[in-house]
């Protein structure tokens, strides 16, 4: 979000950049300690695929949902104030939403608990 407001990027394009960017850090985050635990490439993308890929799917949703949703929000601008309430608005629904999300997959052994076996 904050790049493509900082470029004046269209709204479609900084939403795609937004998701994309938080699928590759998300799968980057998960996969470079599962990485230092031995598993071999292949093996880390799958098991980040595994854990990520619904808490990020639902987090991003939600979260460009409400930046779209709040009038003016995505053309605010980064020296106002409208952009950045939003953005910490559009955070902690997501959050709310995705936390629930992540305990019911645990409470299955996916998402994350797929990852518990490779911390140490």
């Amino acid at each position: 979000m904050v790049l493509g407001t900082a470029f004046g990027w269209h709204n479609l394009t900084t939403v795609v950049v937004s998701i994309a960017l938080a699928f590759a850090f998300g799968y980057a985050l998960t996969i470079r300690p599962i990485l230092r635990a031995g598993l071999a490439l292949r093996a880390a993308i799958g098991v980040a695929l595994a854990a990520d890929t619904v808490s990020i799917l639902s987090m991003e949703i939600i979260d460009n949902t409400v930046m779209l949703t709040i009038p003016g929000a995505m053309d605010a601008g980064l020296a106002n104030w409208l952009f950045w309430v939003s953005l910490a608005l559009s955070f902690v629904i997501a959050f709310a939403v995705t936390v629930p999300v992540n305990k019911w997959l645990i409470g299955r052994g996916k998402g994350h608990a797929v990852v518990h076996q490779y911390h140490h």
